[in-house]
């Protein structure tokens, strides 16, 4: 076999609401634009039934998979393209952390965000030495010991998180594979020379409660289709 040839895992997260945070207080809990790569790694590990406290089993979830996110546009019944929509929602909170660490004993007001209408697909790579295979990986998503969600219990999934097993030479490929979707791809490594670079602070750091490191993120635009993007 061609040694460029590589294995992929595709899953698809489609939900009626999803909510992937990033930085946040307790009074407002925004939402990212696709799925941070702490929130899947989170929702692999409900599936391989990872508890939040085997912080070794977690890490090496974490060093095991390399992925890349796909925004994607999608029709509705009438052909239009869909674009995902912003909702906020509001809720009291009691016991919510104050400044000092200490829990507020008065009710705070927060308010949250969701993405509305949105399916994004996920591919994920076996790093070298993985402890975790993308065929442990796919038994665990087929049948998962705790219940997925798309960011927040109050989130679950509408169909089966698995796509298909792909074969390609990278990650662009990949997705070309999959359907004539278009999207944003949001990726761990380069796909060519005109993506755009941001840094995303959604490494979990599983041994400092609530910790994230910073990394660069890959943004590969779609040229072809401007419906992707979220709306406020």
């Amino acid at each position: 076999m061609n040694n460029d040839i590589r294995h992929y895992l595709a899953l698809k997260l489609s939900g009626v609401m999803q909510s992937w945070g990033g930085h946040t207080l307790e009074d407002l809990r925004h939402t990212e634009l696709m799925p941070t790569r702490s929130a899947i790694l989170g929702l692999l590990a409900a599936c391989l039934g990872i508890d939040r406290k085997h912080s070794d089993r977690l890490e090496a979830l974490a060093q095991s998979v390399t992925m890349a996110v796909r925004a994607d546009a999608h029709s509705s019944k009438t052909g239009k393209l869909l674009e995902a929509q912003r909702i906020m929602d509001f809720h009291t909170v009691m016991d919510a952390r104050k400044v000092d660490g200490k829990p507020n004993k008065f009710p705070v007001v927060s308010r949250r965000e969701y993405l509305c209408d949105a399916v994004f697909t996920v591919l994920l790579e076996e790093n070298e030495n993985a402890f975790f295979s993308l065929d442990d990986i796919k038994q665990a998503v087929q049948n998962p010991v705790y219940i997925p969600f798309l960011g927040r219990r109050s989130c679950p999934i509408t169909r089966p998180l698995y796509e298909a097993d792909l074969t390609a030479s990278d990650f662009k490929a990949a997705f070309s594979l999959l359907d004539s979707i278009a999207g944003t791809v949001y990726s761990d490594k380069p796909l060519d020379q005109d993506d755009v670079v941001m840094r995303i602070r959604d490494i979990p750091l599983y041994k400092r409660k609530r910790q994230f490191a910073s990394r660069k993120l890959y943004i590969h635009p779609d040229n072809a289709n401007e419906a992707h993007h979220v709306s406020e």
